[in-house]
């Protein structure tokens, strides 16, 4: 199993499936994840219950928006840093606020945080709830059984990937069908199985909207934590209604094409400055933990010479796909993304020369070691198109550059050349 460099797979995955090839988990890392903020406006839309909330960039902000929750009649307002990671409850990132005063000093204290290494620049402002149970569900994509999945647990308002494994039959799972979608009977049952019995139609519409959001924004990821049973006074006295207080979303980064204005929903400021580099330069780049950099070209290539590093005791530090056609330029952008992380210790390029002529990708690492601002050892590995020139013109060179007649043996050098340096 893969991770990217924050450590969490960008969906929970089922211990029981934890076990599956690399290349399932590492591409559910590619996504763009939204603030919590535009989350819930793509689930306002689809007509979900979402309850009312405001953005602020400055506590003046945040006061004004409160005092309009105050004059409609709210107890209590909640103010919530706007920010990628987890965790912001305990890094003190969300305050109730029960007065317009402190609606503004809970803003003050929140924006400009530092939250795991990221700066706060944006609250939520919402009206507090009545909260009476939680609640998690979620629509997430299950790569193993090539469909989407419906996760909920009575016990919301927790990480789920602890309650995964310490207490798996504490998470309800439902497959939608493929073609069919999430079924009227699926969503009735997962209503059921949180213990939702009393509230059937209004749960059974969000467990089957959930999935229509994914399906429809091409998300990768969906999740509510918490769904909370929230009380109201009504005409007739206090009712009982379920609200999406809380929202996850990921979508899916190849299909931001398909959607007008999702690119839009990218936060740049908490974007990694290399990813944004690779998506301009066009490369498939994904940061992991290890400190063997691979550049390969072909996302299975990718995967396999990933999966032979692992196996043969290293730890890849990086996706790179260069892709087919690839010329010397952009193989040179490629190898300063590899080692703009200061964890490499050794690169190992791995090409299979078809569309990509092995000459270009010669040249491109040629210029790229003479440009290098530190040495690392590289592994070579070309066969295919042009790779007797390619052959040659290494050879040529007076870059530092092993080369390597197979991949089995190009992986043990670089796992070597790793571990010396490390």
């Amino acid at each position: 199993m893969y991770r990217n460099r924050g450590g969490r797979l960008a969906t929970p995955v089922p211990p029981d499936r934890r076990d599956t090839a690399g290349a399932a988990t590492l591409c559910s890392v590619a996504t763009v994840k939204l603030q919590e903020f535009r989350a819930k406006t793509l689930l306002s839309r689809a007509g979900l219950p979402v309850p009312a909330y405001s953005v602020a960039a400055t506590p003046a902000e945040a006061r004004e928006q409160a005092a309009a929750y105050f004059a409609d009649g709210s107890a209590a307002v909640v103010v919530k840093a706007q920010v990628l990671v987890g965790g912001r409850g305990k890094a003190g990132g969300v305050k109730l606020a029960r007065s317009v005063d402190e609606a503004e000093a809970a803003a003050t204290a929140i924006l400009g945080m530092d939250i795991k290494g990221i700066t706060v620049r944006r609250v939520l402002v919402a009206p507090g709830a009545d909260i009476v149970r939680e609640l998690y569900l979620a629509a997430v994509l299950d790569r193993t059984e090539q469909r989407i999945m419906l996760m909920g647990s009575a016990e919301g308002g927790v990480e789920i990937e602890t309650l995964a494994e310490e207490r798996p039959d504490a998470i309800a799972r439902i497959h939608a069908h493929p073609q069919l979608g999430l079924q009227p009977f699926q969503a009735r049952e997962m209503a059921f199985r949180l213990g939702l019995g009393d509230h059937l139609q209004q749960a059974a519409a969000i467990c089957t909207g959930l999935v229509k959001v994914m399906i429809d924004e091409d998300a990768d990821l969906v999740e509510i934590n918490p769904l909370a049973v929230v009380r109201e006074e009504g005409q007739d006295g206090p009712v009982e209604t379920l609200q999406l207080l809380d929202a996850k979303v990921t979508l899916d980064d190849s299909a931001l094409g398909r959607h007008k204005g999702h690119e839009a929903l990218r936060d740049l400021d908490e974007e990694d400055p290399t990813d944004m580099e690779a998506r301009e330069a066009q490369l498939s780049f994904i940061r992991l933990e290890g400190n063997i950099g691979c550049m390969v070209n072909g996302a299975g290539l990718a995967m396999t010479t990933m999966d032979l590093v692992k196996r043969a005791g290293g730890e890849p530090a990086n996706f790179l796909d260069i892709g087919g056609g690839a010329r010397s330029d952009k193989v040179a952008e490629a190898m300063r993304l590899i080692l703009s992380d200061s964890s490499v210790q050794a690169i190992l390029v791995n090409i299979f020369g078809g569309i990509a002529r092995g000459d270009e990708v010669a040249r491109g690492l040629v210029e790229a070691r003479e440009k290098q601002t530190r040495s690392v050892p590289m592994v070579v590995r070309i066969v295919g198109t042009n790779a007797d020139i390619a052959a040659e013109i290494l050879a040529a060179s007076e870059a530092d550059i092993v080369t390597a007649e197979s991949l089995d043996e190009a992986v043990e050098k670089a796992v070597e050349l790793a571990g010396s340096a490390a």
